[in-house]
């Protein structure tokens, strides 16, 4: 599909563009609870919650939000049952392919965050292929956490860190927030300014535990499949109405000031 004119936010949502924050979480819940609702398998439940992505991602795009991270396959999801495992990994083939052309379309490019060593052949192939023709594009980032786990996450930074101390090329009082940052899976992103959870959950399920710290977070009753445009922008006006204090007694509305970045890491989860 061609690229959409941006959404103008002061008429779609009646905010002014700084109002909405550079970078949008979402923990896309519910698939399961969905496909029983309507007596369906569950793999259903997470074909129509993949299907869901696609409106969502577009939404994003147009309103100009910086990057879009999907919370989209845990390290704790492969204790689920091996045939629904399978059948989410061939669906991840599947759309990672399917939605390349649409991706290089509208400028949008696509970063994993997480471990690859359990992903299938079928899943790396299309992922490496996607991460490789989208890398220039700069309309917006869609990061898709996918066999991710915040605490892994920590655990791959402070190896990395280890590493580079044990070669000589740190020392130990080198390591503060920024060398923890740039030592992550997101390093060169934005934290998240907002984290939505669909399904009515109030945990955080070992999601970005470092770079939420400041987040704002907000619950959607809706199941991950029935979720659209108009409950993403029922979120962001939410978001623009909190006052975000930071520690500090005067509250800022919107967005943050950025946090320093790197380069380091953009191009995908670290080896």
């Amino acid at each position: 599909m061609p690229t959409k004119p941006p959404l103008d936010p002061r008429e779609t949502l009646g905010l002014p563009p700084e109002a909405l924050p550079r970078h949008v979480a979402i923990i896309m819940d519910g698939n399961g609870r969905w496909a029983r609702r309507h007596n369906l398998p569950r793999l259903e439940g997470h074909r129509q919650g993949a299907a869901a992505v696609r409106g969502i991602v577009e939404a994003c795009a147009r309103l100009g939000i910086e990057c879009l991270t999907l919370y989209s396959f845990s390290l704790e999801n492969w204790k689920r049952p091996p045939d629904e495992v399978a059948g989410l990994m061939a669906l991840y083939a599947e759309h990672l392919a399917a939605r390349r052309p649409e991706l290089m379309e509208n400028d949008i490019r696509l970063l994993q965050i997480g471990r690859t060593d359990r992903l299938p052949p079928t899943v790396l192939r299309e992922l490496e292929e996607t991460l490789r023709a989208t890398r220039h594009n700069r309309r917006m980032t869609l990061c898709l956490a996918l066999n991710y786990g915040g605490r892994g996450e920590v655990v791959d930074a402070v190896r990395r860190i280890a590493r580079l101390i044990e070669q000589g090329e740190l020392t130990a009082d080198d390591v503060d927030e920024q060398l923890i940052a740039d030592s992550l899976y997101t390093a060169g992103l934005p934290d998240p300014d907002l984290v939505i959870r669909t399904a009515g959950e109030m945990r955080l399920s070992n999601f970005l535990l470092w770079q939420i710290s400041y987040a704002e977070l907000f619950v959607s009753p809706v199941l991950w499949p029935d979720f659209r445009a108009e409950h993403l922008y029922e979120a962001l006006r939410a978001y623009a109405a909190r006052e975000r204090r930071f520690g500090d007694v005067a509250p800022i509305r919107g967005r943050a000031e950025p946090r320093p970045t790197t380069d380091a890491g953009r191009d995908g989860c670290p080896a």
